[in-house]
């Protein structure tokens, strides 16, 4: 058995996806505060779907009774958020990877692959990111997704409970929330394209990302359930490549066939201006290769929202 916390979001619901292409037998743990009840309407019937919360022992204990390997994708995510609410943040995002740990600890799970992020870099203005870099983060979000990840060792190294921290770089594809006010850049400014209203970038654009398509970070996350001798470990999952906000807005022009007017907004706090990872240590010791560039997800991602929108 295998166990999706946050199974009902973006990421979440594209490893059960996967899973369940594989054959796998799969759990989903989600209390819905983010996760959409749309995303895993598909797998009904084939999923078992314990709602509750990261925080609540008796919701975890039954999410994790029987299972092999745990996939956290539970969080409070958004940098923006966290500053808005830094003990929210702390509580979700700290407080519920170490329940989640106790408990799987406790019911004999064999491994955790923990959703981290690149945010850990902070401002280190040092290009690409390497996992041996001192992590400097300069936002609560930031701050919690590394101390998840120092627990996450802890685990390994006083407990026996294997764990892998997978540290993402902006990931993008179908299903991402456009909605919220912390939504991610992209689906926003292609919802922004396709309702014929301006795409509003902070700054002057020409930050730079280092895109990551969904299918690839599942490829990653199944690659880290499986794979031997990397307990403790930590690994940048991208692409390795670059892109600027006026990139992504080209692409999204690319594939709709029409310009796509902008609307400069100030710069956010707690962002930083350039990530590029380096993704040498996931491919010698994961096997892990990106197979979807970012021009193709951006046309994969653009095609999804139109025919949602349709």
């Amino acid at each position: 058995m295998h166990l999706v916390t946050g199974g009902a979001g973006f990421i979440g619901s594209h490893i059960v996806e996967r899973l369940l292409a594989n054959g796998e037998k799969v759990r989903i743990l989600d209390n819905f505060s983010t996760g959409k009840p749309s995303n895993v309407a598909p797998f009904q019937g084939r999923v078992e779907l314990v709602e509750g919360d990261l925080r609540d022992p008796a919701a975890l204990a039954r999410a994790v009774a029987g299972c092999e390997v745990v996939y956290q994708q539970a969080a409070l995510r958004s940098v923006p958020r966290s500053i808005d609410d830094p003990l929210a943040n702390n509580d979700v995002n700290v407080t519920g990877i170490l329940q989640l740990l106790v408990a799987s600890k406790k019911a004999g799970v064999r491994r955790v692959v923990y959703a981290s992020s690149s945010s850990v870099y902070g401002d280190d203005p040092t290009l690409p990111k390497v996992e041996t870099q001192t992590p400097r983060p300069i936002s609560p979000y930031a701050a919690s997704k590394i101390m998840g990840e120092y627990y996450c060792r802890i685990y390994s190294q006083l407990y026996g409970l294997e764990t892998v921290s997978m540290r993402y770089f902006n990931v993008f594809g179908p299903r991402q929330d456009p909605e919220s006010k912390y939504a991610a850049v992209i689906p926003r400014f292609i919802t922004a394209a396709l309702a014929g209203e301006p795409a509003e970038v902070h700054g002057d654009g020409l930050q730079s990302r280092d895109f990551t398509y969904v299918d690839n970070v599942v490829d990653a996350n199944l690659l880290a359930g499986q794979v031997p001798g990397v307990a403790g470990e930590a690994f940048n999952i991208a692409c390795g490549g670059r892109f600027t906000l006026l990139d992504v807005l080209h692409a999204i022009e690319k594939g709709l066939g029409h310009p796509v007017a902008r609307k400069h907004e100030e710069a956010r706090a707690g962002d930083v201006k350039h990530t590029l990872a380096d993704i040498s240590k996931a491919r010698k010791l994961l096997g892990y290769e990106p197979k979807v560039d970012f021009e193709e997800g951006m046309r994969r991602t653009v095609d999804w929202f139109r025919q949602q929108a349709a």
